[in-house]
């Protein structure tokens, strides 16, 4: 098999079928009783999963489900989701997955926005789902042979979408990227943005029908989605699906079950080293693992060591955003890296970074990430002025991210544009400064934000202790004073038990941001601060 780097985005995309549903197919031939799935104890073959979508598909159109719907899936990550969205496909509706413990606003605002012809619930899965299914009136039944499925009421009001035979510009999944902070922002994946990053994922990891990949990111989010799902299916993996994150039976799945493929977050592989330390564990076993990749938040250097130190492989840092399907860079398994590098950017994506007036920086320097590529979403759903912000006249999506590039080519991401704190007229990146709490013995993670004060703004910290820590707050200060400039040091630092986080461990930066804020206006900040 070629390297990734070796390809065009040209010879990426030749040979891509027409919709995702489509990517199994091969294999339903070639390898008919080979796994697709393992759920449970169960093994799903390949011609098993297949049936399951063709009734799964005849069940949605008798109830109502039409070419150019919206259909929102409800459900933890299972054989289930899997299966309706590729009916969903097959349907050319638009799948939109959603993890079912979002709280009822949340839900309510994806369905309000979306217009969706239904709502499932996999009420035999999840209590959460269960409790939304009894709120909203679903009735339980099967769709296809999966039972416990919550259907929701008929939108007799729902107009279709037309429906394009292009696959680059027919929606198959529909993707609600900030439903908690406010207004939802639906992002329009085509077939051919969440094909080609299946096809480029794949052929970056070298997969083939002998992997084992552990589903654990959820599938209502774009890694799950694209690189879980299809990207295993379409190389002819089999998918070991994980209802919710247990470190005890990842370190199970991965010494006995033959998990050759882990794709997590940071928190992913932290857990799994709290699991060996609660446990005593004196060692975790690699078994067949060969491929660690991680995305999604800031990856500490030290949480890095101590994971490739325990499996003695090296874990592979990427970076990528919904709207981009999400993958845009990826550290190569056969060039790994010692720092904190997301990679070089992967074939057929363009890139520039630019300053405030939209000039592009020397090599080297931060700026503001642009990326152009097949991979990019047609745009947000029913929102053409936040598309139009997102997306120039040429093609080019404004990431949000600032980054900067070496001389090698590899992507160093210093944070969000709109997480840049500007202090006395110094910037200061957060992920510099939650680095250097991270390199602390006793902290599990940090996360910094940027409150407003009068003509300035000052950093704030929270972190997460490890259980027992007996580190003060004063004292983590007074470390981050040897390591960091006077400007980029937290003016209050903040202990929390647990960091808030979704659903894929990302930290809600959000809701911290409030609490600093709330914290100020009740006058806590100096007394705090100390």
């Amino acid at each position: 098999m070629r390297s990734v780097d070796e390809l065009t985005a040209a010879e990426l995309l030749d040979g891509l079928p027409s919709r995702v549903h489509e990517v199994y197919a091969p294999f339903v031939r070639d390898i008919p009783d080979h796994p697709a799935f393992m759920e449970g104890g169960r093994a799903w073959s390949y011609r098993q999963f297949s049936d399951a979508v063709d009734a799964a598909a005849k069940n949605l159109a008798g109830l109502g489900i039409r070419p150019g719907d919206r259909l929102i899936v409800a459900s933890e990550n299972s054989v289930a989701l899997g299966a309706m969205l590729f009916a969903a496909s097959k349907l050319d509706a638009w799948g939109i997955p959603v993890n079912p413990r979002l709280s009822p606003r949340e839900i309510d605002l994806i369905g309000t926005h979306s217009a969706a012809r239904r709502v499932l619930f996999n009420s035999a899965l999840s209590k959460e789902a269960a409790d939304h299914a009894t709120r909203l009136g679903a009735t339980i039944g099967a769709v296809g042979p999966f039972g416990g499925i919550g259907v929701g009421p008929l939108n007799a009001d729902a107009q279709v979408e037309p429906v394009e035979k292009d696959g680059a510009r027919q929606v198959a999944g529909l993707l609600y990227t900030s439903g908690t902070t406010g207004a939802p922002k639906g992002v329009m994946l085509s077939h051919r943005n969440l094909l080609f990053t299946a096809r480029t994922s794949g052929i970056l990891r070298r997969s083939s029908p002998d992997d084992r990949v552990y589903g654990v990111l959820p599938m209502s989010h774009i890694v799950g989605y694209a690189i879980l799902l299809i990207s295993t299916l379409m190389h002819g993996g089999t998918l070991h699906v994980v209802a919710k994150a247990d470190p005890a039976a990842l370190a199970h799945a991965i010494a006995e079950e033959g998990i050759t493929s882990l794709f997590g977050v940071p928190a992913t592989y932290q857990r799994l080293l709290e699991h060996k330390a609660v446990k005593g564990l004196q060692r975790l076993e690699r078994g067949r693992l060969r491929i660690m990749a991680v995305a999604g938040a800031p990856l500490d250097l030290d949480l890095k060591k101590r994971i490739e130190d325990e499996f003695g492989i090296p874990l592979l840092n990427n970076y990528g955003i919904t709207e981009c399907s999400p993958g845009l860079t990826g550290v190569r398994s056969e060039q790994p890296v010692a720092d904190e590098s997301v990679g070089p950017f992967l074939p057929g994506i363009e890139h520039r970074i630019v300053d405030g007036q939209g000039k592009q920086v020397a090599t080297g320097e931060v700026g503001e990430l642009h990326v152009r590529g097949p991979n990019i979403m047609l745009g947000y759903y029913r929102a053409p002025d936040l598309t139009a912000g997102a997306i120039d006249h040429q093609g080019w999506f404004n990431t949000g991210d600032l980054a900067r590039v070496n001389g090698q080519g590899h992507v160093y991401i210093a944070g969000r544009t709109k997480e840049l704190i500007i202090r006395s007229g110094f910037n200061v990146y957060p992920a510099e400064v939650e680095a250097v709490l991270n390199a602390h013995d006793q902290v599990v993670q940090s996360a910094v934000v940027g409150r407003k004060v009068e003509s300035n703004e000052e950093v704030v910290a929270f972190v997460q202790l490890l259980p027992g820590a007996s580190v003060s707050a004063e004292e983590l200060k007074a470390f981050t004073a040897q390591l960091l400039t006077s400007y980029k040091r937290p003016t209050e630092l903040i202990v929390l038990d647990a960091l808030p986080s979704a659903s894929t461990g990302k930290i809600l930066k959000h809701q911290l941001r409030e609490m600093a804020n709330a914290r100020a206006s009740a006058g806590m900040s100096n007394a705090a601060a100390g």
